[in-house]
């Protein structure tokens, strides 16, 4: 019976040596305490503690105060009335009150940790209260830039664009600088909210879509070129690679092979002119045709309206026969021949100019002759009389 009640009573007691207040270890008659001693935050986030410290000694206490066993990346500071403090005087059977401003870092790994806040008397007494700081999630300080699809292909003439996500991992809003690293000649433009920008503003833990237009040089070769684009605050960037494929220059030029753009005609007849298409660009164009816009009532023929292929550096010869109206009066006219390609268009215009026919001047010359002959005739039959 007497074993049974010793047993209870073991149970009992140590179960109350398990709860036990958190104090101070208190020396010299200094107590530090405060309600918050288990406090849970994210990383980032900022804590303040008042501390209540109590002389029960006989004399006046000067304390120096500080923090121990706490890494170098969280920062804190110590103040007492508004002002920031390392050192508290408190009179014999008193208590004073300072506070502890602390900021938990960024880049922190998901736990708890401890530390201690020290009041060390000028006796050399050193009172100690440990804290602990529940940090509920993995901490990040980072920015990522992304891209979905950072190859993009044209000719020398297009404009590239590509849409990036920048992401702000970190607990406080970042200010991005904007920058590329493209090849000389060629000019980057950034644009966020249909605006163009060189930087752009970022809250925590939210992302911002950033366009990008690409225009390369006019010099610029057919080739691949990769153009460095870097977001960078003050603490933290992020890099992502944009890849341009230059397919080539689309240039299709039409003229004739004596590079004479003008010619003779009679009304109503026929003329020939010499053309010639070429592709003065690098890569080969595709599906050209040929047409004209005349003046009323005139038309043109092609040897060929059509050519499949014409490949870069060279020509093809085509002869358009040009007739004129036959109501058409002396004089010039303008007449305009287009070869079109749907990646390039090239366009000559034509002097026309109208000559009278020759038997038109005959006719005209024995009209006067005529009428001077019969005027003749008249003048010598009917002058005598």
């Amino acid at each position: 019976m007497w074993k049974k009640y010793l047993k209870i009573l073991t149970i009992f007691a140590l179960l109350f040596s398990f709860i036990q207040p958190i104090t101070s270890n208190a020396a010299g008659g200094i107590t530090l305490f405060t309600p918050y001693t288990g406090l849970s935050v994210t990383p980032g986030e900022s804590l303040s503690y008042d501390i209540d410290v109590t002389n029960d000694s006989a004399q006046v206490q000067q304390l120096d105060l500080s923090l121990q066993d706490l890494s170098g990346e969280w920062n804190y500071s110590i103040s007492a009335g508004g002002q920031s403090i390392n050192q508290l005087s408190v009179a014999p059977n008193q208590a004073q009150t300072f506070t502890i401003d602390l900021d938990v870092p960024l880049q922190i790994d998901q736990g708890s940790y401890t530390f201690n806040v020290v009041a060390q008397s000028n006796t050399g007494a050193t009172t100690t209260l440990p804290i602990t700081v529940n940090i509920t999630e993995q901490g990040t300080f980072q920015t990522e830039l992304t891209v979905d699809q950072p190859n993009m292909e044209g000719d020398a003439d297009a404009t590239f664009s590509y849409s990036l996500e920048l992401s702000n991992k970190t607990a406080e809003e970042q200010n991005y600088s904007l920058q590329a690293d493209a090849p000389e000649g060629w000019q980057v433009n950034f644009k966020a909210d249909g605006s163009d920008v060189t930087s752009v503003k970022v809250k925590s833990r939210e992302s911002k879509t950033v366009d990008v237009e690409v225009n390369p040089s006019e010099q610029v070769k057919r080739g691949t070129y990769e153009i460095p684009v870097i977001a960078q605050s003050g603490q933290t960037n992020s890099e992502v690679v944009l890849e341009s494929v230059v397919t080539g220059t689309y240039d299709l030029n039409l003229t004739t092979s004596d590079g004479r753009l003008s010619a003779d005609i009679q009304a109503g007849d026929d003329t020939n002119l010499d053309l010639v298409v070429k592709n003065e660009g690098t890569s080969d164009l595709s599906e050209i045709s040929l047409s004209s816009s005349t003046p009323p009532e005139w038309n043109v023929e092609f040897s060929q309206d059509k050519i499949e292929q014409l490949k870069a550096g060279e020509s093809v010869n085509v002869q358009a026969t040009v007739h004129a109206s036959d109501q058409a009066i002396a004089g010039d006219y303008v007449m305009t021949i287009t070869a079109n390609a749907p990646q390039s268009t090239s366009k000559a215009d034509f002097r026309m100019s109208v000559k009278t026919s020759m038997l038109w001047g005959w006719i005209g010359v024995f009209m006067i002759v005529a009428v001077a002959a019969s005027l003749f005739f008249l003048i010598r039959k009917y002058g005598r009389r």
